[in-house]
């Protein structure tokens, strides 16, 4: 049984390799904002879209690989009803850190494990998070220091680094902050014989 993560993320990959997994990783391309659009057309809340999302891209990976476990993952933004991706530039990055300063907002990670094309176990996480009201020269300098790495996270942000200055107060799970509820992934790998327990 060999292991596989359905992402490209280098966060979630840093996390699992640290914990001591051993995998490959098969990144799968998906229409996220369609797919997202569709969701909250349909009534769906975030917790929802985040779980879809996840489901569809161990989906498309462990069809292709029967044998293996698939691990896959998604996290959504929410502040007040509206969902935030992450953004496409540095000047939207600035205009999504400004609409999100000094208000609480929800991040929400989803992760999956899949095998055979079916998706054998699901859970999912919130976390509430506050930024403090920083000033626009904090901004400008934050995003200078950080550069194009808040182009790879929901919210501009990477807490295990300099992004923790945006925040004055946190609750919830760190590992699902970064985006993969670690702990509970490490129990049903233990339950499914991938790890030793």
């Amino acid at each position: 049984m060999s292991l596989i993560l359905a992402s490209a993320s280098a966060s979630r990959a840093a996390m699992l390799r640290a914990a001591g997994l051993d995998f490959d990783i098969v990144p799968v391309r998906v229409d996220e904002e369609e797919i997202k659009l569709a969701l909250k057309a349909d009534g769906a809340g975030v917790r929802d879209a985040a779980t879809a999302l996840a489901e569809l891209k161990a989906h498309r990976v462990s069809h292709g690989a029967t044998q293996d476990f698939v691990i896959a993952a998604d996290s959504m933004l929410d502040c007040g009803g509206r969902w935030y991706d992450k953004p496409a530039d540095m000047e939207a990055a600035r205009q999504q850190l400004q609409s999100l300063r000094g208000k609480t907002h929800d991040l929400v990670s989803a992760v999956v494990l899949a095998r055979g094309g079916s998706v054998i176990w699901r859970h999912v996480e919130s976390a509430k998070l506050t930024m403090r009201d920083f000033s626009d020269g904090f901004l400008d300098a934050y995003l200078a220091q950080a550069g194009d790495a808040v182009l790879h996270s929901v919210g501009c942000y990477q807490l295990e680094g300099l992004g923790v200055q945006l925040f004055s107060r946190i609750q919830g799970d760190f590992f699902s902050i970064l985006g993969l509820p670690l702990l509970p992934l490490l129990a049903i790998l233990r339950e499914n014989k991938v790890l030793r327990s």
